[in-house]
């Protein structure tokens, strides 16, 4: 492999292979380090790398080329482009990792972790907690600085004690939970809604109050079906779109 090493990835099954390879690989790339290396492995090292065939590895670098994040040059290799911005919309087919790549490539604060009474409208996600622990992210586009989103997450307070919050400048939460702390996560579902943005929302997002905007809600849970983190994303309207794809069994 070259300086430039993917994260690992645990296939599922029931998804495209081509896909699930494709968004991990590309919260790789979003996610890298400043230094690392421009070159990606050659296509036989990645099929080796997660495990799947070299036109199931061709199919996903194929995805990530259309989306400009990449380039290939015949004789020359595969590389990735140093300018390379995520794209919209973006699409999800039931993947951890796509959910990892939506967030990968921005430069993200945290404004404030602790303790906090459960939301009336988390209640039903935490049946059996009167607090869970609250983290209140900020991101921004890594190349302009603009903010694109604003994040609420309410974890379990058994496994927030074991969260570094610096961690979650560095990585989504997602990511946190799973590689990090070694959460197995079984799923997470996703709501989308169209809604206008508060005054909080308005000031952190620099929009004009009352602005539409992209609430996302995603519900983490563990291999035990307990909730583990509920994430509210607060998206711009200007900036983002998602778009749901049903394969054909």
């Amino acid at each position: 492999m070259t300086a430039f090493s993917p994260d690992s990835l645990v296939l599922n099954r029931k998804l495209p292979l081509w896909y699930q390879v494709s968004q991990s690989l590309r919260a790789s790339i979003l996610g890298r380090a400043p230094d690392a290396s421009l070159r990606l492995p050659t296509e036989e090292q990645l099929a080796g790398h997660y495990g799947v065939s070299v036109l199931t590895m061709r199919q996903a670098l194929k995805e990530l080329e259309e989306e400009g994040l990449i380039s290939r040059h015949r004789r020359r290799g595969t590389f990735i482009e140093p300018g390379a911005r995520r794209s919209a919309p973006r699409r999800l087919l039931g993947s951890i990792d796509a959910i990892v790549a939506q967030q990968s490539g921005e430069r993200t604060t945290v404004l404030g972790h602790g303790p906090a009474p459960v939301p009336g409208e988390l209640a039903e996600h935490f049946p059996d907690l009167a607090e869970v622990v609250s983290y209140r992210r900020l991101r921004r586009d890594g190349e302009t600085g603009e903010p694109t989103n604003w994040a609420e997450n309410a974890v379990r307070p058994d496994v927030a004690e074991r969260l570094d919050p610096a961690d979650l400048e560095r990585w989504p939460m997602t990511k946190v939970l799973r590689d990090v702390l070694g959460v197995r996560i079984s799923r997470i579902t996703d709501t989308v809604e169209a809604r206008l943005a508060d005054p909080e929302t308005a000031a952190l997002l620099e929009v004009p109050l009352l602005s539409p905007i992209l609430h996302y809600t995603g519900v983490t849970y563990d291999e035990d079906g307990r909730v583990v983190d509920v994430a509210r994303i607060r998206y711009r309207g200007d900036r983002f779109s998602f778009t749901v794809t049903v394969e054909a069994q």
